[in-house]
């Protein structure tokens, strides 16, 4: 699963750190998501999306195998 994290980070001048205290996760969370190594849960996925005011579908884009066939 992509996302664009960084972007929104970048966009509001949020650390890595900042951000990881505002979900309350560490900040080693928010690399491994930026970098693509980690799936956050639900939960996580809607808490980063609260904090940038923006719909879960604008942060983390998911491609199923199917789509990626068709494309």
């Amino acid at each position: 699963m992509n996302n664009r994290i960084r972007e929104f980070r970048a966009r509001r001048n949020l650390t890595q750190e900042d951000l990881a205290r505002k979900v309350g996760v560490r900040r080693e969370t928010i690399v491994f998501l930026e970098k693509g190594k980690y799936n956050p849960s639900l939960r996580l996925a809607f808490d980063i999306a609260r904090v940038f005011g923006v719909p879960i579908e604008d942060l983390f884009i998911f491609e199923s195998d199917e789509s990626r066939q068709f494309h």
